[in-house]
């Protein structure tokens, strides 16, 4: 152990850890739960860092020697190498103070040592005084929490997203010509093909994604530069504009200053709205899913119009039974989200004053839904859209068996007259055929024109 001082006293701090005695408080002070920052925020947050060491040595106001130590610490906690350095759980300050120090103790720890220092001593680098220079927790967490957001949209859910609608586009055009039955409120409706249910999928899927894509201009508005309240204090006229110019090289996004940073403190609108596009997505995903273990359901005494891959055997009991396992794990999926949404949008309503300290929980909340989503699209996409094929016994008997197809006689004879048909071939339990002929209300010939699914799949020409 080595021993370190803060505002409050001297600590004991594991010799071989970067973070110092804030931290060590913190992991003491705070033993709740196992929900930890996920290693996406700890890299935002250390872009921060690195952003505002060029900053405040573009000022004159930090060494260069301390600026490039800091530099290239804050590059080695983004390139993941001290993941085990933040041992903190979310449940802590509502402001992420302590995971703020957490941060600023490691990367001044690590640039001690890359000068040639003695870890712990605060000396030639100080957590406060130089990684945390211009900045307060408050606003360079909410800066971290919008920099984390965009970047595990753009670099892990959007790939997902595109590779979940080509696939369903494709089925959707492999199945142009499959003419079935479609079903509304449960119950047989008019024909449709399965490519045009596909079709819908599809699109569900482009709403969704064009709904998180709209979050990102709001998302892309940082706070930095508003340190304590919102005013400013301890920065350089110009300093917000050069750490948003800094962050946008450093990550390859374009962001831009937030247009009030008393709003950027106090309220997420921006990451509330992102939690609901996500929940929009969600809400596609649980529609889709149980559309498909439903048309897949059986083999021989559920619906069984596609086929789903067999991934894994389905039961420790019923040899040869095969489940719609990616779609449960997806519908899973859904419900954390839908439940994260609520805590984010609880959460996003509490702010007070200048700051709303409810940011860990927000944050980490967005992240796994993200993180969640991302990865439940990946697989169900892989291991079973990807893999659906057609039943055409149980489609082309389904179809043939629909009293619903009396639809198109409405025009013909009246919505009544249809009625009465297939009413009567329902409690006699005939075909639409017969119950018609009986009834005298059209010939054989021109049922067989009429009743066409062929034909009834689309407006009249």
């Amino acid at each position: 152990m080595r021993k370190e001082k803060d505002a409050l006293g001297e600590v004991l701090v594991p010799e071989d850890k970067y973070y110092g005695a804030q931290t060590q408080r913190a992991k003491e002070n705070f033993r709740i739960g196992h929900e930890y920052f996920q290693p996406e925020f700890i890299r935002a947050h250390a872009i921060v860092k690195k952003a505002a060491a060029r900053v405040n040595k573009a000022l004159g106001d930090l060494d260069a020697r301390l600026a490039e130590a800091i530099e290239k610490a804050a590059d080695e906690v983004i390139d993941g190498k001290f993941d085990d350095q933040f041992p903190l759980v979310i449940w802590q300050s509502g402001s992420g103070t302590q995971f703020n120090m957490n941060v600023n103790e490691v990367i001044a720890n690590r640039a001690i040592e890359i000068l040639g220092g003695v870890m712990g001593s605060k000396s030639p680098v100080h957590p406060n005084d130089h990684v945390n220079m211009a900045q307060s927790t408050n606003d360079t967490i909410p800066t971290s929490m919008h920099i984390a957001a965009i970047l595990m949209l753009k670099n892990k859910l959007h790939g997902p997203l595109v590779e979940l609608e080509e696939a369903l586009k494709r089925k959707a055009e492999e199945f142009k010509d499959i003419i079935k039955i479609g079903r509304t409120h449960l119950q047989d409706a008019t024909p449709v093909t399965l490519g045009q249910e596909f079709s819908g999928y599809a699109a569900q899927i482009k709403i969704a994604h064009e709904a998180i894509a709209a979050t990102l201009s709001g998302l892309s508005e940082l706070p930095i530069g508003g340190t304590a309240v919102g005013t400013g204090l301890n920065t350089r006229s110009g300093y917000d504009a050069m750490m948003v110019d800094e962050i946008s090289k450093i990550t390859g996004h374009k962001f831009k200053k937030a247009r009030n940073k008393f709003a950027g403190l106090a309220g997420h609108e921006a990451l509330v709205a992102l939690s609901g596009a996500l929940k929009t997505l969600a809400t596609a995903l649980m529609k889709i899913a149980n559309d498909i273990r439903w048309l897949a359901s059986g083999p021989r005494s559920g619906l069984g119009e596609i086929n789903l891959p067999a991934n894994e055997p389905g039961s420790s009991i019923m040899p040869g039974k095969i489940n719609p396992t990616q779609s449960e794990m997806v519908t899973q999926v859904v419900c954390q989200v839908f439940g994260n949404d609520l805590t984010v949008s609880m959460a996003g309503s509490q702010g007070n004053f200048e700051l709303n300290v409810f940011k860990p929980v927000i944050i980490f909340n967005v992240l796994q839904s993200i993180d969640l989503l991302a990865d439940a699209i990946k697989s169900f996409t892989e291991k079973a859209v990807n893999g659906i094929t057609p039943n055409f016994k149980n489609l082309k008997e389904h179809l043939e068996n629909s009293l619903m197809l009396v639809t198109a006689l409405n025009k013909h004879i009246g919505y009544d007259k249809a009625a009465e048909i297939a009413l009567k071939a329902l409690r006699e339990d005939k075909t639409l055929k017969q119950a018609a002929l009986e009834l005298g209300y059209l010939s054989e010939e021109q049922f067989n024109e009429w009743v066409r699914p062929e034909k009834m799949l689309g407006p009249e020409a």
